[in-house]
């Protein structure tokens, strides 16, 4: 009967460690950022971690007064990317921490 008590206290320790761990990956990776470029590099987005907006660049030559909508298009694929790489940065470099464990969402 004690034997299982000491089982979930070293799970329960290792569940706390896990989530130090994950706590101090998450604070890492918003640090990092990615930039993704739409239109053959005619615009350039750089998103952090935290999925802010570092910078956007637009090539002067995307710049239409007559084709807006294509400009707008761009920014919007990019941002998107941008967004889409973020959550996939995230979710391997937790899958490695976790060790492919599937948590559900806000377990941590």
């Amino acid at each position: 009967m004690f034997g299982n008590m000491g089982n979930m206290a070293g799970m329960m320790k290792k569940v706390q460690k896990l989530q130090g761990d994950m706590a101090k990956l998450q604070e890492e990776l918003k640090s990092r950022t990615i930039e993704v470029s739409t239109g053959g590099g005619a615009v350039k987005v750089v998103v952090t971690g935290e999925k802010r907006i570092q910078s956007v660049k637009i090539s002067p030559s995307a710049v239409d007064p007559e084709d807006v909508e294509m400009l707008e298009d761009l920014v919007a694929a990019a941002v998107n990317e941008a967004m889409t790489k973020v959550d996939d940065m995230m979710a391997q470099e937790m899958g490695k921490l976790t060790g492919g464990l599937n948590l559900p969402p806000g377990m941590f």
